[in-house]
């Protein structure tokens, strides 16, 4: 039997989870009603009523149903995927605090890099800060930047621009046109990353941050879906680099991978010169970003 004490508690909880859902769903529709239909390449047209995206577009851009959308938004009682929600972020461009905003209405947990910063600690930031102008970066397993100091910001990419939930390697190789201008053998690191998350992969085939990677990935990327699909397995791989930078020219670097904690894969990322014309450039590339102070 119930006791009162405990019907009571249910009763509270239930209606907690439903003010959960209806400010879900008010927050959905004021974000869905600030876009238009531009930024998302979408015309407007002439018989437009509805300010910012229509609920089927949202559902469309998201890749989910419009039923299922539209019962969201009428604040249902189902179930959202951390998947589903990533995928509503990035349609109605939330910025970080919105998109932890969403998650905490839906009552999930962020899986992205952005929200979770594991490995970088103040000594391992003062240990990137020293390292320049050699650039360094502390990457996990799954491939995301979760730190970089300044040299190896400009190496690829004006990295800075990118949203901290896309400052992922295999998203950039696969997805970012300046990021893949700047690999001298595109096709052959994109196969050699594809087999190395593969492998990597294996310890972690039920944790969403993972299987939100890959899916987005294979929708994003034929070359990707490609590589997946040979189902190759590489652990190991060249330890030399070349890269095409757009301020200095061509760098040929040696790859050094120092592991931070082996528990959860973080590892300290670093590039080195293997020639003087490289140095020369890499600290021509620093000088760029970092001009020395006149005081």
């Amino acid at each position: 039997m119930t006791t009162m004490a405990q019907e009571t508690a249910a009763s509270a909880a239930g209606s907690g989870a439903a003010v959960r859902r209806h400010e879900l769903a008010a927050f959905l529709r004021s974000r869905r009603e600030r876009i238009a239909p531009e930024q998302v390449g979408l015309p407007r047209g002439a018989r437009r009523r509805t300010p910012g995206l229509r609920r089927e577009e949202v559902a469309h851009l998201s890749s989910v149903g419009v039923t299922w959308y539209t019962w969201l938004e009428q604040a249902r009682d189902i179930h959202v995927s951390v998947q589903v929600l990533d995928a509503l972020a990035r349609t109605l461009m939330l910025d970080l605090s919105e998109r932890a905003h969403l998650f905490r209405l839906a009552g999930s947990t962020d899986p992205t890099p952005a929200a979770h910063c594991e490995g970088i600690t103040d000594a391992v930031r003062m240990t990137l800060d020293q390292l320049d102008p050699l650039p360094a970066s502390v990457q996990n397993s799954r491939y995301d930047i979760l730190g970089y100091n300044r040299a190896y910001s400009q190496l690829f990419c004006d990295l800075d621009a990118i949203p901290p939930e896309d400052r992922n390697c295999m998203l950039l190789v696969h997805t970012n046109p300046a990021w893949q201008e700047s690999i001298v053998h595109l096709d052959d690191t994109r196969r050699l990353m594809a087999a190395k998350l593969r492998a990597s992969m294996a310890g972690h085939l039920s944790e969403p941050a993972w299987k939100m990677l890959v899916k987005r990935l294979q929708a994003e990327s034929p070359a990707f879906r490609e590589n997946w699909r040979r189902y190759e397995i590489v652990v190991s791989r060249s330890k030399t680099k070349q890269f095409r930078n757009r301020h200095v020219g061509l760098l040929t670097l040696q790859h050094t991978d120092l592991w931070l904690s082996p528990e959860n894969g973080a590892r300290l990322v670093t590039f080195t010169p293997v020639d003087e014309v490289s140095r020369e450039r890499l600290e021509r590339l620093y000088a760029l970003f970092n001009p020395p102070s006149t005081g």
